[in-house]
């Protein structure tokens, strides 16, 4: 494998403004990082009762999410930077139909592990160093659809943050009465994204990419940080 990186680095010599070459480089880098190193890092069988307990992978409910958050920390902890969950696989959070029994179902299957997960990395010291950011693709509407459905509504809905320097207990913004449209303190998903950046230590506006030969930024030139969000101003 070391022999196979160092045939890759060669070939990048004479070539650095081939940025796509480079990330693939990379990437087949981390491959072989991670071959070497994910055995012991995804192997929750030394994790005491009360920890697997906490994520609720004991309960038949909570076990898939559980164990998908247990690895979250288990990969945090070893150094991995970004680590991103999924629950629902297929679209089942997108209920245009049946939205009581569907939503109920599924926000029993996180609950549990979300809270461990973030009382997991408090209790070791590792929440004010991790950004936890929970959050689907837009909101719901508040009118039904088909009866006993809602739809997309990407006008008003809601993420949280926890840990890696956010404020705790604060809510930011708010709809109308209606729930259908954000009207206080209101951000784009530009905001969030250079927010996010902000959080991570970087200057949204610093940060830029090649992409197809032009700089890019990854709130299209149009984000802000939201400094309110800070625990410490």
């Amino acid at each position: 494998m070391d022999f196979i990186n160092q045939l890759n680095r060669q070939h990048f010599e004479g070539r650095h403004s081939n940025t796509e070459l480079e990330a693939r480089i990379q990437s087949y880098e981390l491959a072989a990082k991670m071959q070497a190193d994910a055995p012991v890092a995804i192997d929750i069988d030394n994790e005491p009762e009360h920890i697997r307990s906490m994520y609720g992978l004991d309960q038949k409910e909570t076990e898939v999410y559980g164990r998908q958050c247990l690895l979250a920390r288990r990969l945090v902890e070893r150094g991995v930077r970004f680590v991103q969950l999924y629950s629902g696989a297929g679209s089942k959070w997108d209920s245009h139909s049946n939205i009581e029994s569907n939503h109920s179902r599924l926000c029993g299957g996180v609950d549990k592990p979300i809270a461990g997960l973030i009382a997991d990395l408090k209790q070791r010291g590792m929440l004010e160093d991790t950004l936890v950011i929970w959050g689907g693709e837009f909101g719901r509407t508040p009118m039904s659809e088909k009866g006993n459905g809602r739809d997309h509504n990407p006008t008003g809905f809601t993420m949280w943050m926890a840990g890696g320097g956010v404020k705790a207990g604060q809510a930011v913004g708010a709809t109308d009465e209606l729930g259908l449209h954000a009207v206080e303190d209101r951000l784009h998903v530009h905001d969030i994204h250079a927010t996010i950046m902000g959080l991570l230590g970087m200057d949204h506006k610093e940060v830029v990419y090649m992409h197809k030969g032009r700089p890019e930024r990854v709130d299209l030139n149009e984000g802000e940080f939201y400094k309110g969000i800070l625990a410490k101003t």
